[in-house]
């Protein structure tokens, strides 16, 4: 398509689009292999030359022998024209059609005509034609060729046609008529076709055989280079292709040379990176530390065991997460901070302590409620430039946090237990006195009615101050045999250790247990429960609420099969929330600020566990906002009746 001055660029980028797109289709069916892109492209350059040189070859045969045809029909017409005239001349007539029927059998004519000078067609050496004049176009020539001179015409479908005028003197008697048989012109032309083609199909396979042979020394050591390079792609550690046969000394030769001495570097460096990588796989899965690796959108790119089993998620489950998916707030956005503060400053971040209570990802959480991790993070490099990731070490110090606390505990109560012996002693002494002063006063003088109630009282006032400091030494030693105690006088003597308090708050006491039931047990212990289990009852009581102590017999609701004695003791008291209530068993833990030392429940389970006891805890606090009906907690405390504690077993 021409370039006009009126295309747009627009038109022209439309066109240049069409011919790629025609081009890409064409490449498609490109062969791939060389051995087969060269044979293609000798094939094709071959294929125009000889069909550029057969063109030009026939177009040049067809004007030689157009030349030749011209210069032969000149040459018959002017001897029809001569034969013509000696018959005129001679008054024979009848030779003009043996001269017609002579030339038209010429292999080249294919007809031959005579006319007189208005074009009327006098003789002809093909009678079947039919033709009685001359056609249009030989009618508009005539006056051209009343010359001596022959001339040569162009007919319709390609055909030539020579006329020479006949004269017999000056007088002009007709025209002699030659037209050329184009059959021989065509058998020439295809004569010349077919020694151009068996020649073009000659050259042709001569060259490929060539080709094929060449491009093999080229594309059988290109094929296994390639072959080599697949095997490097896909099976960098199988050495059995390896080296590659050298099997031409050329420039191929020295490539795959090249290609040899650097998969042998690669196998070296290789055989290193993998003993490097093994040892920090190693590293990373024994290593007894949580190990991780985070992007800088703070995604886990790779984590060991131990940081799995901390987090309690599957390992394949922690690729791609953040942290705020795996654990609890405010751990995940502390580490979180730590690790963006990493890739910002490119500074290291050590010994960040982490803590959490229930809800613990890891195992640690599980035993005790309460974990404890130190974490550092720091930067790992690819480039010295760059910080491309950040890894982060934690350690599980919960057991080591729990071990610090056990300890602390257990010197507190070592302590509180060598004060409260102390204690004890130094008051069991002035008691003793006292308790002989008051019998001797009762029974030396005589008193009234009003003087010996009021001694009666002090020695009541005394024996409860007696059995303080029993509770008191319990700490620091307990009674070393069980015996069967009757449940009714040790809760009787528990009540109405209480009973003065109880009637200043004008708390209603309800007692439901059977007069005659007993239990083998330490009944001291067992006292001691029971009061530490009514006065906290008592201390959370408000004025008119209700205590009930209750016990019967019953099964242990974990074993049916073992029997025993359940007791309650429950309140409608303020009740406890629910994170108090999950600590109230652990050791100095009080909600009564100065007046509790946190030892009292502590004591109770301990004592509970000794008897291979049960005890079960329920508590309703009031809701802000809402009355505080329906409030309060219940005690519930199996302990079986057996000889276990007789035979010295006690609970693991």
């Amino acid at each position: 398509m021409p370039f006009t001055p009126c295309q747009s660029p627009l038109q022209l980028t439309s066109l240049f689009g069409r011919f790629r797109e025609v081009l890409s289709l064409r490449m498609r069916w490109w062969p791939r292999s060389i051995r087969w892109q060269m044979l293609a492209g000798l094939l094709l350059l071959e294929s125009l030359s000889i069909g550029l040189f057969a063109l030009l070859l026939l177009r040049q045969q067809r004007q030689e022998l157009r030349a030749i045809a011209q210069k032969r029909l000149a040459y018959e017409a002017s001897s029809l024209a001569l034969q013509a005239r000696e018959a005129l001349l001679e008054q024979q007539p009848a030779w003009i059609g043996i001269a017609v029927k002579m030339v038209g059998n010429s292999p080249t004519v294919a007809l031959a005509k005579v006319t007189d000078p208005a074009g009327k067609i006098l003789f002809t050496s093909k009678a079947e034609t039919g033709q009685t004049a001359l056609s249009r176009t030989e009618s508009g020539q005539l006056a051209e060729i009343r010359t001596n001179r022959a001339a040569c015409l162009s007919l319709q479908g390609n055909l030539l046609e020579c006329a020479q005028a006949i004269y017999t003197g000056n007088e002009l008697r007709g025209f002699a008529w030659v037209e050329r048989d184009n059959s021989w012109a065509r058998e020439q032309l295809r004569s010349l076709l077919r020694d151009t083609t068996i020649f073009a199909i000659v050259w042709i396979a001569a060259s490929s055989v060539l080709v094929l042979l060449m491009a093999r020394s080229i594309a059988q050591p290109l094929a296994v280079l390639h072959r080599g390079a697949s095997a490097l792609m896909t099976t960098p550690e199988d050495s059995r292709y390896f080296p590659l046969p050298v099997s031409v000394h050329n420039e191929i030769g020295d490539l795959i040379e090249t290609f040899n001495r650097m998969v042998a570097s690669l196998a070296e460096q290789r055989s290193g990176l993998n003993d490097t990588l093994s040892l920090l796989d190693s590293m990373l899965a024994n290593a007894p530390i949580g190990l991780a690796f985070f992007d800088r959108n703070c995604r886990f790119v790779r984590v060991n065991q131990v940081f799995a089993d901390l987090t309690g998620v599957a390992l394949s489950r922690h690729l791609g997460r953040t942290l705020p998916e795996l654990l609890p707030q405010p751990v995940a956005h502390d580490l979180e901070n730590a690790v963006l503060r990493v890739f910002s400053s490119e500074e290291p971040v050590r010994n960040m302590e982490l803590s959490g209570q229930g809800g613990s990802p890891g195992t640690a959480g599980r035993r005790s409620g309460s974990w404890t991790w130190l974490a550092s993070c720091y930067p790992v490099r690819t480039t010295p430039q760059q910080v491309r990731w950040v890894g982060v070490i934690v350690l599980d110090a919960s057991d080591r946090k729990r071990s610090e606390e056990a300890l602390r505990k257990s010197e507190k109560l070592a302590v509180t237990g060598r004060l409260a012996a102390s204690i004890a002693h130094e008051i069991n002494n002035p008691l003793e006195a006292i308790t002989n002063l008051l019998f001797l006063l009762r029974n030396h003088t005589p008193l009234d009615k009003q003087a010996l109630h009021y001694a009666t009282m002090a020695e009541y006032e005394v024996r409860r101050i007696s059995e303080i400091t029993q509770q008191t030494l319990r700490f620091y030693r307990q009674s070393t045999l069980p015996a069967r105690a009757t449940m009714a006088e040790l809760l009787d003597s528990v009540l109405s250790l209480y009973q003065g308090r109880a009637n200043t708050l004008n708390l209603r006491i309800e007692r439901d247990y059977e007069p005659e039931m007993d239990l083998f047990c330490f009944a001291g212990e067992i006292r001691q429960v029971f009061a530490n289990l009514v006065g906290n009852s008592i201390d959370a009581a408000t004025d008119g609420c209700r205590l009930l102590v209750r016990a019967h017999r019953s099964r242990n609701w974990k074993n049916p099969s073992e029997p025993g004695v359940r007791f309650v003791v429950a309140d409608t008291g303020c009740g406890m929330e629910p994170e108090v209530r999950e600590r109230i068993f652990e050791a100095f833990f009080t909600t009564k600020e100065v007046t509790g030392t946190g030892l009292g429940l502590w004591v109770s389970h301990e004592i509970v566990m000794k008897h291979r006891g049960v005890i079960h805890v329920r508590s309703r606090a009031a809701q802000p906002g809402c009355p505080a009906h329906g409030t309060g907690t219940v005690f519930q405390i199996f302990l079986p009746d057996g000889p276990a504690l007789a035979n010295g077993a006690h609970p693991v």
